[in-house]
């Protein structure tokens, strides 16, 4: 009953998903449901961890986790919520060899009135179902998983932080799990959900800047790719160009392409151009979803929260080095800044480009409007105000 109480609600946030030519439409058949929801608790709870203890990014795991199987003959198997435990996976398991694989990521944040949100959820389900179908993975129904997630997230709420820009980091994952060499579609497949508890990204109340190396050699994604879709093959190769950032003195890498460097990422983040535009006009800019570009959850909170201010330009549109390094000679830009699940808004104040050291006045310009995301958005996610965007555990 709660499900299909909701399922209205989250109708008009799930957006229809375009069937892809993966077959003829095998993947219609019905998804798991959360009626059929099964429930094994852990006998071995682990230690949570202390308040004031540091938590690194992903190395932490609660309790519990989400379990469905998937065969082509049999369809989905009843989802399961069970201890935390190792898979079991065929040595010949496709995601292994040909990276069948795919994975979301999500936050639940506990406000002051000890209530657990998830931050708009809707969208995570939109993007991991039009992945699954671009890797001919089997379709689910949205709604039915949220729920699911949610049904985690409630049980294991003790593991939600309780300090300052701590959150629980879901991620769910779908993975082909054919026991093949063969190169085809798979006919069985695993999808699993497990939580971190996360600490802040800026500890305390500093905000760190990063520096890029912008170098055209290295490639993220491209026309007719999947750098729109949340695989792991598009994360592993992005190492190696990590640690020449790193070797060059740079924390991050800002991802162009094209023969005119077009601007697309930065890192695993979105990219944000707060600037006065060539015509004079005050603008905040990002690159438009072409195919490139991942659709990123807090990068269309930052759009919607600017449109909604009114106050300046907002718009999506392709951006080239050419345009930057002109406007940074002109003192056009005001901040440079990347977007994600991880860090929410992270400044940038300098990029290294073909020999060049471009400094980037993000911190010396407050950063204002940098801030001012942070803040609105720290207000929703907490329950400071209350909001659509928010989905209640």
């Amino acid at each position: 009953m709660a499900t299909a109480a909701l399922a209205q609600t989250w109708a008009r946030k799930l957006l229809p998903v375009p069937w892809l030519l993966c077959g003829p439409r095998r993947y219609a058949s019905s998804s798991f449901k959360v009626a059929d929801l099964q429930l094994e608790m852990t006998q071995k709870p682990h230690k949570k961890p202390d308040p004031n203890e540091t938590l690194v990014f992903g190395k932490t795991f609660t309790d519990h986790m989400l379990m469905v199987e998937w065969t082509e003959k049999k369809g989905w198997s009843h989802p399961r919520i069970q201890p935390f435990q190792n898979l079991m996976l065929h040595p010949a398991c496709s995601a292994l060899h040909y990276s069948l694989q795919l994975f979301e990521g999500m936050k639940a944040f506990k406000g002051g009135d000890r209530q657990v949100r998830l931050f708009r959820p809707w969208l995570n389900m939109d993007r991991m179902l039009r992945s699954a179908l671009r890797l001919c993975l089997p379709s689910f129904d949205k709604v039915e998983l949220l729920e699911c997630i949610r049904r985690l997230v409630d049980l294991d709420k003790d593991w939600v932080p309780d300090s300052a820009g701590a959150s629980l980091y879901v991620r769910p994952v779908l993975l082909g799990n054919e026991s093949s060499l063969g190169v085809s579609s798979s006919t069985r497949a695993l999808l699993f959900v497990i939580l971190c508890p996360v600490g802040s990204y800026f500890p305390g109340d500093a905000m760190s800047p990063v520096s890029l190396l912008a170098d055209p050699t290295f490639v993220r994604a491209w026309v007719g790719g999947v750098g729109d879709c949340k695989l792991g093959g598009n994360y592993g190769p992005t190492v190696f160009v990590q640690q020449e950032a790193k070797r060059k003195g740079c924390e991050q890498v800002l991802w162009l392409y094209g023969p005119d460097h077009q601007l697309t990422e930065v890192g695993t983040m979105n990219i944000f151009i707060y600037w006065t535009h060539e015509d004079g006009v005050l603008e905040l800019v990002t690159p438009p979803l072409d195919g490139i570009i991942l659709p990123g959850v807090v990068r269309q909170s930052l759009l919607d929260l600017a449109q909604t201010w009114g106050e300046f330009r907002v718009v999506e549109r392709k951006i080239t080095m050419k345009e930057v390094t002109r406007a940074l000679e002109e003192g056009r830009v005001r901040e440079v800044f990347g977007s994600g699940t991880a860090c929410q808004v992270c400044p940038v104040n300098r990029i290294l480009y073909q020999g060049k050291n471009l400094h980037i006045p993000t911190m010396e310009n407050g950063p204002e409007l940098i801030l001012r995301f942070q803040k609105e958005l720290k207000a929703i996610q907490y329950g400071t105000k209350a909001h659509e965007w928010m989905l209640q555990v």
